[in-house]
């Protein structure tokens, strides 16, 4: 028998999933078989969804507005298999001057988010039949200090919490894992490290010799989502390309 990814018949919400990293999971689950949803705050530009792709406008820090969106997507499609809690970022801060109001910005959409959306989807998934499955899509930043995006990575680190406390609570019929991933290559990837010299660069660092793509990352949560890893539950997939490169060992190696 051939090992595949086949999510045909199931339904699938992407937060933030019109762009950079939720475009390529959102390409990924498309090529998987499922119908797919996304949403964001603002409606992407016309022709820029691949098609067959719903938009529901969204800010998923609002719990009543995702309510509606849950809602909107059962009442469209009948039930929903997959929800892809994805939307997130921060611009970099210093920790020492970060403002009230900003840092409760960035936990609302990184961390509590996600709850917000997880709780209505885990409501439908519980009385559907197959029940469902959730996948969070985390950082690095949540794993290891994370200098310049400390409120970041608090959130991200709140949400491998958050992943391993709800694949408890909802199991047998929900499942709840996380992909972290590393460096993306994004439509801001070369703007971030200062163009495409410095991208070149910090991609050259990574052991797999490339920093990953958004459909790397969709590959992982795609298969999270499958019948493949049906006994995976409160897992953690990281997505890094073999790790970041650890100053002594440059040294080691000369």
């Amino acid at each position: 028998m051939t090992l595949a990814i086949d999510l045909s018949g199931q339904v699938a919400l992407v937060t933030g999933g019109a762009r950079g990293v939720g475009a390529g999971i959102t390409d990924r689950l498309l090529a998987a078989g499922a119908t797919v949803v996304v949403c964001g705050r603002t409606e992407p530009a016309a022709g820029t969804l691949p098609a067959g792709v719903g938009f529901h406008a969204c800010d998923v820090t609002d719990h009543a507005a995702v309510g509606e969106l849950v809602a909107a997507v059962v009442a469209d499609h009948g039930r929903l298999d997959l929800a892809v809690n994805n939307a997130g970022g921060s611009p970099g801060t210093e920790a020492a001057t970060a403002s009230p109001r900003f840092s409760d910005k960035i936990l609302a959409l990184n961390l509590t988010s996600a709850l917000h959306v997880s709780q209505h989807a885990n409501a439908v998934m519980q009385a559907q039949e197959g029940g469902g499955s959730i996948v969070n899509v985390g950082s690095l930043s949540g794993l290891r200090p994370s200098p310049g995006t400390a409120a970041y990575g608090a959130a991200k680190a709140g949400l491998l919490s958050l992943t391993t406390t709800l694949a408890m609570e909802w199991a047998p019929r929900v499942r709840v894992n996380m992909v972290s991933a590393g460096m993306v290559r994004t439509e801001v990837f070369e703007d971030y490290y200062g163009g495409p010299e410095g991208a070149a660069a910090v991609s050259a660092t990574v052991p797999l010799g490339r920093v990953a793509e958004p459909a790397d990352v969709g590959n992982a949560v795609a298969f999270l989502a499958s019948p493949l890893a049906s006994f995976v539950s409160g897992a953690n997939l990281v997505v890094h390309g073999g790790g970041e490169q650890l100053a002594f060992f440059t040294h080691q190696r000369g």
